[in-house]
């Protein structure tokens, strides 16, 4: 009971520790019904699978972040082992909704689903008060979008719409992206200069720049709300070029060459590259230049799985206390997660072998989140260590 009180007890421990559990189930699942497929409760499995990545193990690594890092940003308090237990649960009512979704009204489902991001909201919301900046207040935009998205989704699986749900799915998406491109490009150049600085550099360290900043986060939060208001492929593949472009010219000043040799550095900076490269991809395919399914992979996985990876690792580190430096699984977690993006991402072009190919795209995912799982089971289970202040 003491140990699952303090799971409880602070909200990176149970949210990255379930995201962790769910993307080994859920796409150990997937794979498994890729290789010999059977009956699910879900409606549609393929709607399950991309539902569920998007906003069942995406929402879970959001709300581990946000509970630990807003009363950081605040000084308010942090949320209680009350609230933080009742998220979870609603958090995973959603889980278990989705997945009998073939068995239970569709209604039900749908108010079951979208509980949980208005409540994570309304506690960052009482946490911001205290500092309200507006670098952190978007954030609760943000949310709001991210829920919507998932309206659009149910509203088409309860029958209100004829065409909704992919939009919904694919805004989901983008605005995970979008979340990314303001989150990770605060975080990622800031720990690579807090690295850089211990090691007495004091010129060369990374650089950001407001007139590149501005519209390459600008153009990664217009492409989910573009589409969901279902404006035209040109419109939509621009902003994700656009995005994409503005990613990887920013993440071309922070110096990721000095991390070659710090596996928890470099790991942000790989995934902050593919994000921009899935962008790049999805919006070459709106135009007809490739796979979109394959694209929207290269970000899925690549992107979105390879940065919440790297930030959930290195977070449950630093918080429980642990130096931070990278298991050796950890670090191998890492390298499987872009291994999977690619074999998925050249999949379509393999022909016979494509099934295969994504068979051992979802292995290699499991493989890198059961690295993680082994590694940091016992930081979300045991007290928090004495500081090591050792940064990489």
């Amino acid at each position: 009971m003491t140990a699952f009180f303090r799971l409880l007890g602070e909200g990176f421990r149970v949210f990255f520790l379930s995201a962790g559990l769910f993307a080994v189930l859920a796409i150990g699942l997937w794979t498994w019904w890729l290789a010999r497929p059977f009956d699910l409760p879900a409606s549609s499995p393929v709607d399950w699978h991309a539902h569920e990545m998007i906003f069942g193990y995406a929402t879970a690594a959001l709300g581990g972040f946000f509970l630990t890092a807003v009363p950081n940003w605040t000084g308010a308090r942090a949320a209680r082992h009350v609230f933080i237990g009742t998220a979870a649960a609603l958090w995973l009512a959603g889980r278990i909704a989705i997945f009998w979704s073939g068995l239970v009204p569709p209604v039900v489902v749908a108010v079951v689903d979208l509980a949980f991001l208005p409540v994570l909201a309304a506690k960052i919301a009482t946490q911001l008060i205290r500092r309200p900046k507006p670098q952190n207040v978007m954030f609760l935009a943000l949310l709001a979008i991210l829920w919507t998205a998932n309206l659009f989704v149910h509203l088409e699986w309860t029958g209100v719409t004829g065409d909704t749900a992919q939009r919904g799915l694919h805004a989901g998406l983008y605005l995970l992206v979008a979340l990314i491109a303001v989150l990770g490009g605060r975080i990622t150049p800031a720990f690579t200069r807090n690295a850089m600085t211990r090691t007495g550099r004091e010129s060369g360290l990374p650089r950001s720049f407001a007139g590149l900043d501005a519209p390459a986060i600008a153009a990664a939060i217009a492409l989910p709300l573009a589409t969901l208001a279902a404006l035209p492929g040109a419109v939509t593949g621009t902003l994700a070029l656009a995005a994409g472009t503005g990613q990887i010219a920013r993440l071309a000043f922070w110096r990721p060459g000095f991390t070659r040799a710090r596996p928890i550095l470099w790991s942000m900076h790989l995934a902050f590259a593919l994000l921009g490269l899935g962008l790049i991809l999805t919006g070459l395919a709106q135009f007809g230049l490739g796979d979109p399914v394959a694209a929207l992979h290269v970000l899925a996985i690549g992107g979105v799985g390879g940065m919440t990876l790297a930030v959930m690792s290195r977070a449950s580190l630093g918080h429980g206390g642990r130096p931070l430096v990278a298991p050796r699984p950890v670090a191998a977690a890492y390298t499987l997660v872009p291994a999977a993006a690619a074999l998925r991402w050249i999949a379509p072009a393999l022909s016979d072998l494509y099934l295969p190919a994504l068979l051992g795209a979802g292995t290699l995912w499991v493989a890198a989140f059961a690295l993680y799982l082994l590694a940091l089971w016992p930081v979300f289970w045991t007290p928090r260590l004495a500081p090591d202040r050792t940064m990489p």
